[in-house]
């Protein structure tokens, strides 16, 4: 386990790292054709004290990511969320939507139509509309969850009638590979559903978001399409888990 020396040395250590991410961001946008520009950062804030997600905010982040409700829920007075933007990105479940519904922008990990009814229901309620991404098991692992690739398209029409939620794209969590070319080959596909779909032009389906790639592979995400990259560790350092 890590342990910092002081805070100060965390802060210095946040910012050199945002420096090397936007330089290797932008090298890997300019590598598939695109601006730097045309892709987010999204700084993961799992298990991050809210001092230290101030700091990055404080350095440009305009965008994190958040694992857990209740972490979230906890943190969120504490943070400096005026010029930047909260999603939730972990795994939802029934009963927790509307405690998050209209605390974040948006949803990053519908991965059932039920959990996409309930998000619709509770955001009825709460008089707002929920931006939602569709994960999808790109791997097809039994350990993760998403819409099977093959499922998807039919799952996004079913869940964009649904009042109360806009869909705004996809979103997947990557196997681990043992070649990059593999590793790239999945990110391919996905883009590839992700263009797919919205080139269907379905009524309140807008595929503004691919969020793909975290702090080990977001170099090969960006190449293959990805607009979002949802990096922690290589921002805040290795997680200490207390």
């Amino acid at each position: 386990m890590m342990e910092w020396l002081s805070d100060n040395d965390r802060f210095l250590a946040i910012e050199e790292n945002l420096k090397v991410l936007r330089d290797e961001i932008a090298e890997a946008a300019l590598a598939s054709g695109r601006r730097p520009e045309d892709v987010h950062l999204m700084a993961v804030s799992k298990t991050v004290e809210p001092k230290f997600i101030n700091h990055a905010i404080a350095q440009g982040i305009d965008l994190i990511g958040e694992n857990k409700v209740q972490e979230f829920l906890l943190k969120e007075p504490e943070l400096d969320l005026t010029a930047c933007r909260a999603h939730l990105i972990g795994h939802l479940q029934s009963n927790k939507v509307k405690k998050i519904v209209g605390h974040v922008d948006t949803i990053q990990s519908v991965d059932t139509i039920s959990i996409a009814q309930e998000i619709g229901k509770r955001s009825r309620e709460a008089g707002v509309v929920t931006k939602v991404l569709l994960e999808v098991n790109v791997g097809s692992e039994e350990s993760k969850f998403g819409f099977a690739p093959d499922a998807v398209t039919e799952a996004a029409c079913e869940i964009a009638e649904i009042p109360g939620i806009s869909v705004d794209g996809l979103m997947c969590v990557a196997p681990i590979c043992e070649k990059e070319v593999e590793l790239r080959r999945i990110f391919s596909n996905m883009h590839r559903l992700f263009i797919d779909i919205g080139a269907k032009k379905i009524d309140n389906i807008t595929m503004n978001i691919l969020s793909m790639g975290m702090s080990g592979d977001y170099r090969q995400a960006i190449r293959e399409g990805a607009n979002l990259v949802r990096v922690g560790s290589a921002i805040f350092g290795m997680r200490i888990y207390r």
